[in-house]
């Protein structure tokens, strides 16, 4: 009987920023396709409920908290992990915050707020969870960059800046991390409906988008489950230092009509 390429039996993954939108359905997804999971965020009410659906998937988890900018909740949820579950086999950093706002009224304070979460925050993550790794000689990290790590959006320069920094990141860490085993790679999400852009998509901005994309929709979330797993499974095992688009068509876009 031939291997599924896809399974990830055994494997513990982590999922940071797990709890709301694009983590929380990676996170379900990878607890889907096999994998124990631990789904991380700041906030314990939100941990606890993720994990009570990993567990009724019949995946082991743990509940830990952890906010990105704090090193020692990071460092903290990675040696219980580690403890507790055996080991670390993939990490996916889901934490992110945008503000739309025009450039020269944007304060330092905000700026810097931005950047600490999506970029700096998954350095830091990055880090320590793949210490552990790299000393096992094996594992898998997935970000998530943007359709921004490409292409400016109005009035989003912290975001997109922070998110091209994903993408640069992303190749730098696969060069330096591939000879010890790690792969690292990200995943470039499309236009997909969240808590964080509902209310943006209502109006003109989102009418763009979906003029921008060739299928003409906006993106469902469980559509971005097979790239994450396809990225944590042995069907990826030569790839790394990629950004796989998952955005119907936007960045393979010109004219459209």
């Amino acid at each position: 009987m031939s291997r599924n390429l896809f399974d990830l039996e055994g494997r513990v993954a982590v999922v940071v920023g797990g709890t709301s939108g694009i983590g929380r359905v990676l996170a379900l997804g990878l607890a889907d396709a096999g994998a124990d999971v631990v789904a991380t965020a700041r906030r314990a009410p939100l941990v606890e409920h993720v994990a009570a659906e990993i567990e009724t998937r019949g995946r082991r988890t743990l509940r830990v908290t952890t906010d990105v900018l704090d090193r020692q909740s990071l460092s903290s949820a990675a040696d219980a992990i580690v403890r507790d579950l055996g080991q670390i086999d993939v990490v996916v950093y889901c934490a992110g915050t945008t503000r739309r706002v025009p450039t020269l009224e944007m304060t330092d304070e905000e700026w810097q707020r931005i950047l600490d979460t999506n970029l700096t925050g998954a350095v830091r993550t990055y880090q320590v969870f793949a210490r552990p790794m790299l000393e096992r000689r094996s594992g898998r990290i997935i970000g998530i960059a943007s359709l921004s790590s490409f292409v400016g959006l109005h009035e989003v320069s912290a975001y997109t800046a922070s998110k091209a920094g994903i993408a640069g990141l992303t190749r730098a860490l696969a060069v330096e991390w591939a000879p010890h085993g790690v792969n690292v790679n990200a995943i470039a999400p499309g236009v997909f409906r969240t808590d964080l852009n509902a209310a943006l998509l209502e109006g003109p901005r989102g009418q763009e988008f979906l003029v921008r994309t060739p299928m003409k929709r906006f993106g469902k979330l469980d559509e971005l489950v097979g790239a994450a797993v396809y990225l944590a499974s042995d069907a990826s095992t030569f790839v790394t230092g990629q950004i796989l688009a998952v955005d119907g068509g936007f960045l393979a876009s010109g004219v459209n009509q």
